[in-house]
């Protein structure tokens, strides 16, 4: 017997076999863009009245008057939604989510791919790959603006002129996220550099990157530049530690999305989420090399006794931000005491995280006990031969088979794409290239 289940139909097969109808005002331009969609033929008797009436929603008009995209297409970024309408016919609604390509057919992976980067012409050659692109003020000004090797001719005289141009290249499915200048600027001030990059982006693919603060003030930044800062990370107060988490709360009561950042430790993730981000983070490089490092000290120190290596344990915290002036000035036994309680905290001698990503771990579980459903991780900040496979494999891992529709791992466009690559192509494009000479 032929089974049927999951059998589908589009939208323009059901109309033609007058099992739905058109209503009243829908433009040729619109049922064109929706025709394709298809539907579970057993859901079709869930459908309101005897011959149900389709149309549009004005949200969805709206999508496809901010992008201008070609006749006959839904524009990526966007999943097709239907919903009741007020006068009992269904409608088409679209709503924002990159995990969907163009014409509401969901992106090839569940894990989502991400850019960061400034620069139009290394992200042209992904712009098909990638569902987010971030950055920062270093990446557009150090990296592209103020860099003559990768601003040729001085092109791109503003971050303005250059988000415009990535708009271009990337196309209405990527999100960006961008982060405010100075995000200890009056809110006024703040707000209305949002404003700017709205009118630029559009609030569809908007996404404003917000950095926890810690022990930072607003009063401490040129201390904190000429590094005469004197407080530890641990030595903030109240109201400078969640700072980063009003200013990210405040924006999601504005209606904007946040990608709240600057997130390293497993205690950082379930605070985090209390201000109602969409994006949250683990940044991996600087914390898996400072563990792998701390660890091959500790290693040695407790198989000598040896002061200079405690002295050298000593110098790389300092160096990381891991220890307060007050503290490095300490005894060495608290220095070695806070390095043992940190590696057991990173389990770095352990599965869960001798690999590195012991936070990236944590924070999927706690994502995935939350009630933010439409929130993700972004995993970022990563080098080295070995730290993107290792995130690779790490999401494979049957724990995290409900959640990888959840991240996305983003990477600058040299370090990502050095992974399309592998050394059997040069042995096998050897031999086809010489057969074909």
């Amino acid at each position: 017997m032929i089974s049927v289940k999951g059998l589908k139909a589009t939208l323009d097969a059901l109309h033609a076999a007058g099992k739905v109808t058109l209503q009243n005002g829908l433009s040729e331009d619109s049922w064109k863009r929706i025709a394709h969609l298809e539907m579970p033929v057993e859901d079709i008797a869930l459908l309101p009245g005897e011959i149900p009436v389709l149309g549009v929603t004005s949200e969805f008009q709206k999508v496809i008057d901010t992008f201008h995209v070609a006749q006959g297409t839904i524009p990526a970024g966007f999943r097709p939604d239907f919903c009741y309408g007020k006068d009992g016919s269904v409608q088409i609604d679209l709503k924002r989510d990159i995990s969907y390509g163009e014409n509401g057919v969901k992106r090839p992976t569940r894990v989502l791919y991400s850019a960061d980067s400034a620069n139009p012409y290394e992200v042209a050659p992904m712009k098909n790959f990638i569902a987010n692109l971030t950055c920062n003020p270093a990446i557009i000004y150090d990296s592209f603006i103020n860099n003559p090797d990768a601003n040729i001719g001085g092109k791109f005289k503003d971050r303005y002129e250059v988000m415009e141009e990535i708009c271009r290249v990337l196309g209405p499915g990527t999100d960006i996220s961008v982060e405010v200048d100075n995000p200890f600027a009056p809110e006024s001030e703040i707000l209305e550099e949002i404003a700017r990059f709205e009118e630029i982006l559009t609030p569809y693919r908007l996404v404003v990157k917000v950095p926890h603060t810690g022990p930072i003030a607003r009063e401490d930044v040129p201390s904190l530049v000429d590094r005469s800062f004197t407080k530890g990370f641990e030595g903030g107060t109240v109201e400078t530690n969640f700072y980063g988490h009003n200013l990210a709360y405040r924006l999601w009561e504005k209606g904007y999305r946040t990608n709240f950042t600057l997130m390293f430790e497993p205690h950082q993730i379930a605070l985090a989420l209390q201000a109602k981000p969409y994006f949250i983070n683990t940044f991996i490089k600087q914390r898996c090399n400072v563990t792998f490092a701390l660890r091959e000290m500790m290693e040695q120190y407790r198989a000598s006794g040896d002061i200079t290596v405690a002295e050298k344990i000593r110098d790389l915290m300092v160096a990381e931000d891991m220890l307060s002036p007050a503290e490095a000035a300490g005894s060495l036994a608290g220095v070695i005491d806070k390095a043992h309680r940190t590696l057991a905290y990173r389990c770095a001698n352990t599965p869960e995280g001798s690999d590195g990503l012991d936070a990236t771990r944590h924070a999927l579980r706690v994502l995935r006990n939350s009630n933010l459903d439409g929130s993700r991780l972004i995993i970022c900040s990563m080098g080295g031969e070995t730290m993107y496979p290792s995130i690779d494999k790490m999401l494979m891992e049957p724990e995290f088979a409900d959640m990888i529709h959840r991240v996305v791992v983003t990477a600058p466009p040299a370090y990502l794409s050095r992974f399309a690559s592998a050394s059997g192509i040069l042995t096998y494009q050897r031999i086809f290239m010489k057969a074909v000479k």
